[in-house]
C-alpha cells in the first residue's frame, strides 16, 4: 500500500513540477531523516527566479540546506533552530531563467506524528514573485488552490510507535 501511495504521489509531483514549487518526494516516514528537494519548474512568467525562500515548518527539526553554486544561502534562526532558508542568485547569469528547471535541497528530521506538513515557499523573480503558501481548508483539495504550499505527507513510522524515543 505504501509503495502504491508513494508512486502515485511521485507521478503527481512530476506532472505538477512545471506548475509550481513542489517537493520531489512528497511522502516520508515519521521520525526519520528527510531530504526536502524543492523543484522549481519556471520563473514568474518570462522573468527569471533570483531568490527562493523556504519557511521551515515548526514540526521539522534540524534543518540543514545544501549549498548551491552561484547562490548565497542565508539562515534565519529562533535560538538554535533554523526557521527560514533563503537562496539568492549571486549574478545575473546564476538566476534561474524561466525556461529552465532547478532544485533546492534541505535535509531535516520529520515529526514523530503522521500527517501533512506544509512548506511555505516564496519564489522571487526579477519582475514579480509568487508566494506558494496556501494550505487547503478541511475538505478542500490541494489542486483547487492557486498558490499551494509544498506538502509532505508524513506516514506512521515502521512499527507504528512513531520512531525511537530517548
Amino acid at each position: 500500500m505504501k509503495k502504491s501511495i508513494a508512486l502515485a504521489t511521485l507521478a503527481c509531483a512530476f506532472g505538477a513540477a512545471h506548475a509550481h514549487v513542489v517537493l520531489e518526494y512528497q511522502v516520508a516516514p515519521a521520525a526519520a531523516s528527510y531530504k526536502a528537494t524543492f523543484q522549481v519548474g519556471h520563473g514568474c512568467g518570462k522573468s527569471p527566479t533570483r531568490q527562493l525562500v523556504v519557511d521551515i515548518p515548526p514540526a521539522m527539526q534540524g534543518a540543514h540546506p545544501q549549498p548551491k553554486a552561484g547562490w548565497r544561502i542565508e539562515l534565519e534562526k529562533s535560538g538554535e533552530k533554523v526557521t527560514r532558508v533563503t537562496w539568492s542568485a549571486l549574478t545575473q547569469q546564476d538566476k534561474l531563467a524561466s525556461e529552465f528547471y532547478d532544485e533546492f535541497v534541505i535535509v531535516a528530521r520529520t515529526p514523530a506524528e503522521a500527517g501533512p506538513v506544509y512548506w511555505p515557499v516564496a519564489q522571487v523573480c526579477d519582475e514579480g514573485r509568487t508566494d506558494w503558501v496556501e494550505v487547503p481548508r478541511p475538505g478542500q483539495k490541494l489542486s483547487e488552490l492557486k498558490s499551494p504550499a509544498a506538502v509532505l505527507e508524513v506516514l506512521p513510522a515502521e512499527g507504528g510507535a512513531g520512531g525511537h524515543h530517548h
